[in-house]
């Protein structure tokens, strides 16, 4: 082939894969819809969501492959995050309440169990998840973008933002949301502070503390997770904080002390050199001191710097000189001399968590500091879009501060529900689509909530934070599934569905208020009359006769999830957490409900419908939605071993004709029709 031909023939399709390369290119700009940015698990989570929406996106990653962050931590590369394959249940939504690695999507199989079956599984193993699930589901991500401004442009046709990356190309869209996650250091200035470490830098080999005095700044999971990584070869560890240790299985926080990175607590309390300490970390003082020693046989540990630590109002000129710089002498507190750090350190680590990027973004986009969290994460609406920032969402960690020491929304396991919330609502205020929802007949309703309390993940791990709406429209009711209950007053502008003047029940998971001794003997309840003093995650049912205000909501009790209700059910709490008890469960929730949608939920037999037709004006709604529709109802001994069965209700109320109290145990349960009525919690705090 002649030379000028191959040279023309090259030419011409380098031309055209300039030209076909990207159909959202115009200008040197990029354009989508929605630019996601982090291809982290909650970037890939609504990836999902608007792929499957078939959205124009892109999702935008500065490294070379996903869930970067869990390439370098956690730093002994062990998570704390469940992965309990082994349940005893093949039902997927109820197995995703003990998975708390895996994100949702449409494929069955596409679960963290197909990288590690450990309890606690690899941190490597997560990256290597997020590629599959990239790969599997087609998702379109960038890899190799860092975005280093974000700013905002307001121009006739609306809001746009605009994100400049490290080749100043652009990319603009209509909706950015945000998944970059917390990776920035938290470090507090005190004097002496360029002699500490960084958790992000220190060494994770064990044998490198051998015999060592280390001092670690912060009682996190990190700060343990390093702790317990050098304790078999440090001489003495200890910790300090401006708060005592919190434990998880304590606060119900799944952010705090973890058991699996605790064992300090045990080298502490039994006395073996290891302790914890309480100051606040800006009133620290720390000093450097040479150490050097020219005996033969020396050990290197003796040769090292040492490290001592005071407290600033004791040391000595301390308007004058710089902590690092002081003398050992300035630094002793002469009048306590059990101060209990007073011995020298060979290192001082911090280990204080992360923080949230805001140096990313113009004054024009840039969403502001929480007042929680000592303002590491950004401040949102109770629908997560960003405040004073429209059209800015924030997703994954990043968007804690709503329920910050709460609930789960800081983790894998609750953000992947946040994030579906998220895009129902953008599904709804920018394509019209409302928020997903089942009509029932109103006969349904007792065994759709036992079926939604019993597997449903979503509450289950974003308690007090995500809930069930059930919209009564008499005969029939709408429930819409997982709603963000701190949007409930803007519900109607957020779903798009509206609530008639039968009124709206919330459904919600919540734990007891009560601090309690957690591990003593009267920690559980178990009688149903009591419910409303159950400690432990249990359902809750909130019943409005309409909407509650924004006002309500800031006026609710504290603690309270929601503002105080008309009428109130705790169903109490199940050691099994299977709330499907005929006596203890089921038969409250239907006299609760019976009061809120004023009639008969009870099932009958067809030869109680068909006497009943025959001697009442109004037969029961049973009877009225079944058999007098002529769907039929089942003939009594069938419909008695299926309740036998399945549980869903007891035979009892199979049997006790039309007769309102089926059960002597339940004559006064609920006040007359119409009374505020509080059936498993006293509001009179």
């Amino acid at each position: 082939m002649e030379p000028n031909l191959l040279c023309f023939i090259l030419f011409t399709l380098f031309g055209f894969v300039l030209t076909s390369f990207d159909e959202h290119h115009y200008n040197g700009t990029r354009h989508y819809n929605y630019c996601v940015l982090g291809a982290g698990p909650a970037g890939l989570q609504m990836g999902f969501f608007l792929s499957k929406a078939r959205r124009d996106y892109i999702i935008l990653e500065r490294n070379s492959g996903p869930g970067s962050f869990f390439n370098k931590y956690p730093r002994h590369r062990k998570l704390i995050s469940i992965n309990k394959i082994h349940t005893g249940r093949c039902n997927r939504e109820f197995n995703l309440r003990h998975d708390w690695n895996s994100l949702l999507s449409d494929k069955p199989d596409l679960l963290f169990r197909r990288l590690s079956s450990e309890f606690y599984p690899p941190a490597d193993a997560f990256p290597l998840y997020l590629s599959m699930f990239v790969r599997e589901l087609g998702l379109k991500v960038q890899y190799g973008v860092d975005i280093g401004r974000i700013r905002s442009v307001q121009s006739a046709t609306g809001r746009s933002y605009v994100l400049t990356d490290q080749h100043a190309a652009d990319y603009t869209c209509s909706i950015l949301l945000v998944a970059t996650g917390l990776w920035v250091p938290q470090e507090v200035e005190f004097a002496g502070s360029d002699l500490v470490e960084g958790y992000e830098s220190i060494s994770t080999n064990p044998d490198d503390y051998k015999g060592q005095a280390v001092l670690i700044l912060g009682k996190g999971n990190s700060a343990f997770e390093t702790a317990q990584g050098i304790l078999g070869r440090a001489s003495r560890v200890h910790m300090l904080s401006s708060s005592p240790v919190r434990l998880a299985w304590q606060t119900h926080y799944v952010g705090d002390l973890r058991a699996v990175n605790n064992e300090l607590l045990d080298t502490y309390q039994l006395k073996s050199l290891d302790g914890l300490v309480e100051a606040h970390l800006e009133d620290v003082v720390i000093s450097k001191q040479e150490k050097s020693s020219r005996r033969s046989g020396v050990k290197d540990a003796e040769m090292r710097a040492k490290l001592y630590l005071g407290l600033r109002k004791y040391m000595q000129n301390s308007d004058e000189r710089n902590g690092s710089n002081a003398s050992q002498e300035e630094l002793q507190v002469d009048h306590i001399d059990n101060f209990p750090l007073r011995k020298p350190y060979d290192r001082v680590i911090r280990c204080l968590g992360f923080r949230f990027n805001f140096s990313i973004f113009d004054s024009s986009a840039c969403p502001p500091h929480s007042k929680n969290a000592k303002g590491r994460l950004p401040g949102v609406t109770a629908w997560y879009e960003g405040k004073n920032t429209p059209g800015l969402f924030l997703l994954g960690t990043a968007s804690h501060s709503r329920d910050y020491r709460a609930s789960a929304g800081g983790f894998v396991h609750g953000f992947r529900y946040t994030a579906r919330a998220v895009h129902r609502l953008l599904e709804y205020r920018y394509h019209g689509n409302t928020w997903p929802s089942t009509r029932l007949v109103t006969t349904q309703l007792m065994s759709w909530i036992l079926k939604r309390v019993g597997e449903a993940s979503g509450p289950y791990q974003m308690f007090e934070m995500l809930g069930d709406v059930i919209l009564l429209q008499g005969s029939h009711c709408e429930y819409i599934e997982e709603f963000l209950l701190q949007a409930l007053p803007q519900f109607s502008s957020l779903s798009g569905h509206e609530v008639s003047s039968q009124g709206l029940i919330v459904v919600v998971m919540q734990y007891g208020k009560k601090k309690i001794d957690y591990l003593g003997r009267s920690r559980a309840e178990t009688d149903w009359t009591r419910a409303w003093k159950s400690n432990f995650l249990h359902p809750v049912l909130y019943y409005y006769d309409s909407l509650p205000t924004e006002q309500d909501m800031k006026m609710r009790p504290r603690g309270w999830p929601l503002p105080r209700p008309k009428a109130i059910h705790h169903m109490v709490e199940d050691f099994l957490t299977e709330w499907d008890g005929p006596l203890s469960h089921i038969q409250p929730l239907r006299r609760f409900l019976e009061h809120c949608v004023q009639t008969d939920l009870r099932a009958f037999s067809a030869e109680t419908c068909f006497h009943s037709a025959l001697t009442h004006h109004k037969p029961p709604l049973f009877c009225q939605q079944g058999y007098l529709n002529q769907q039929g109802v089942q003939h009594y001994s069938q419909l008695r071993r299926r309740a036998y069965k399945a549980g869903p209700v007891p035979v009892e109320q199979v049997t006790a004709g039309m007769s309102t109290a089926a059960n002597p145990a339940f004559p006064n349960y609920l006040a007359p029709p119409g009374a505020s009525v509080s059936s498993g919690l006293k509001l009179d705090l």
